[in-house]
């Protein structure tokens, strides 16, 4: 379960990205976003601390790199969901970078993560 949790949605697909947003919520958490570019994500990082997070690899703006490299900094847990992969320059600093493949279930991998660091 994610009760009470701030989870950070960033995910440029409209629907995928309201679907994620009810799942976080039917688990309890609070739902960040969804954000559709890496600048409005970086924007809610600057003012808010979040709890894990699920993000698309390419967004509006350009890849996802420079928000999963201030998550991982900050040692907050999230998740890639993508349907082509890491992006080069993240792939390059942190290979093992959770990734979830289109169509998968991104949030039940981000709770395991929690889970196991919370263990």
């Amino acid at each position: 379960m994610l009760t009470g949790l701030s989870i950070l949605i960033v995910e440029d697909e409209p629907i995928i990205a309201m679907l994620m947003a009810e799942d976080v919520e039917a688990l309890g958490g609070i739902v960040l976003g969804p954000f559709a570019s890496v600048a409005d994500a970086l924007a809610i990082l600057a003012d808010n601390k979040v709890a894990g997070a699920v993000m698309d690899a390419n967004l509006l703006d350009r890849d996802i790199t420079p928000v999963a490299l201030q998550l991982l900094d900050r040692g907050v847990p999230f998740v890639i969901y993508s349907g082509t992969g890491l992006p080069c320059a993240l792939a390059a600093r942190a290979p093992n970078a959770p990734l979830e493949m289109k169509p998968g279930q991104p949030l039940d991998r981000l709770m395991a993560i929690i889970d196991a660091d919370a263990g």
